[in-house]
């Protein structure tokens, strides 16, 4: 059994190759049906965010593995083995293990330290067992995983003073208008990073936001923690022209603002300058909106440079966490590999068994039919030690007569002669 770890994330791929990639939550269903019924494959989680599609999967056998696989996720998603191929990074054993432990800690996070990619990690894992694509090595990985990023979180500063996307967003915001407090602002999503977002801006002191999406009942939650006005998405052509800055983060695997739609907002606005922050994969705003006049429109890709500036104060922690995701690293491989001496354990448990009982059976019909209990049980220890120690006997003498001292000695140490 090998456990794998292969994707691509924000680190090889550019957006518009991320979004083409990316499983939303109507295909993970069906992919992970799908992932189960390649070669090999015995367990899988398909990890999917704005930032990263990654698959974990273990496996049976790793020979051809990676061009099986990646044909794949190439096939599922309809796209070119040339176009994918370049962006896609591949790990095996310790190096996919210690690979999710930084994910999960945060450390390959496009803001480091993140703690949003958590819940990510912990959602992808429960679709898997909810849909029964686990294996036990899978298992106990992603449940170590979990306890390591605490660990990391709970030991260093990794944390402290939360970056995060949707920070990034508002502090754009912030540095290209001079105060958010009088702006109107739409807010397009319910969901995890649209609540942060909101979050900021309130504490910000803004206080005209408009939350659209598609269920009311969701934003409404939202809406009452932020004091913001709810609207449905149909509604979003007729009230974006009161927006002064949009920050979308939504689900759908279409764009939910077209170029048509921000020029008729801006042509009710008089050109007055609109800000769009799109931070969803697939993208909510048509990339051709970028090309209007007095629209000025970032995706998450344009937020890395704010991310840069505040990391600094997470490097020293980031040494700290990475020690640590090592050190659990290594304790994990350790009882990895022990899974492999536990099933020779137990074969050989089972071997033996069947040994002693199919002789304990012969005789007591023996003595069952008058044989004399004495030669029965005398017999019984002879055969029983001859064959239990015809296997050992043929291997030492192998090693003997090949000359390999180091395999007898290991041997004679394996059947406890070394600690007579």
């Amino acid at each position: 059994m090998t456990l794998l770890a292969l994707g691509i994330n924000h680190k090889t791929a550019p957006v518009a190759l991320r979004e083409r990639v990316t499983f939303g939550p109507e295909k993970i269903d069906h992919a992970l049906e799908d992932l189960l019924k390649q070669p090999q494959v015995s367990g899988g989680v398909v990890l999917s965010t704005c930032n990263r599609t990654e698959l974990y999967l273990s496996i049976d056998s790793h020979e051809k593995a990676q061009e099986q696989l990646t044909q794949w996720l190439c096939e599922f998603h309809e796209i070119t083995h040339k176009d994918l191929k370049p962006s896609l990074y591949w790990h095996e054993g310790d190096q996919a293990v210690s690979h999710l432990m930084r994910v999960a800690s945060g450390l390959d996070s496009l803001v480091l330290g993140e703690p949003q990619i958590l819940g990510q990690v912990k959602k992808a894992f429960a679709l898997s067992q909810d849909n029964h694509s686990l294996s036990s090595e899978l298992e106990r990985l992603f449940q170590k995983s979990f306890s390591v990023a605490k660990r990391v979180r709970t030991e260093t500063e990794i944390g402290a003073n939360a970056v995060s996307v949707a920070f990034a967003a508002c502090t754009l915001a912030r540095q290209i208008f001079e105060s958010l407090k009088h702006l109107n602002i739409l807010l397009v999503g319910a969901g995890e990073t649209i609540e942060l977002v909101a979050r900021h801006l309130r504490d910000h002191g803004v206080q005209h936001m408009m939350i659209a999406n598609r269920t009311r009942e969701r934003a409404q939650l939202l809406a009452n923690e932020v004091n913001a006005e709810v609207i449905t998405l149909s509604d979003i052509d007729t009230r974006l022209s009161q927006a002064d800055i949009v920050i979308s983060s939504t689900a759908s695997p279409l764009p939910i603002i077209g170029k048509g739609m921000v020029e008729r907002a801006m042509k009710a606005r008089r050109s007055k300058p609109m800000l769009l922050i799109d931070i969803a994969v697939p993208r909510d705003i048509e990339q051709d909106v970028e090309k209007l006049s007095d629209v000025y429109l970032y995706t998450v890709d344009d937020l890395e440079s704010i991310i840069q500036q505040n990391l600094e104060q997470r490097k020293a922690a980031a040494v700290e966490a990475e020690f640590i995701v090592e050190q659990e690293s290594n304790h994990f491989m350790d009882w990895l590999r022990s899974q492999a001496a536990v099933s020779t354990i137990r074969d050989y448990r089972e071997q033996a068994e069947a040994v002693r009982a199919g002789m304990a059976e012969k005789a007591l019909a023996a003595i069952s039919q008058g044989a004399d209990p004495e030669q029965v049980i005398t017999q019984l220890t002879q055969q029983l030690t001859n064959r239990l120690i015809h296997a050992p006997t043929k291997s030492l003498q192998q090693a003997a007569g090949d000359g390999d001292l180091e395999r007898l000695n290991l041997l004679r140490d394996s059947l406890g002669l070394n600690h007579q």
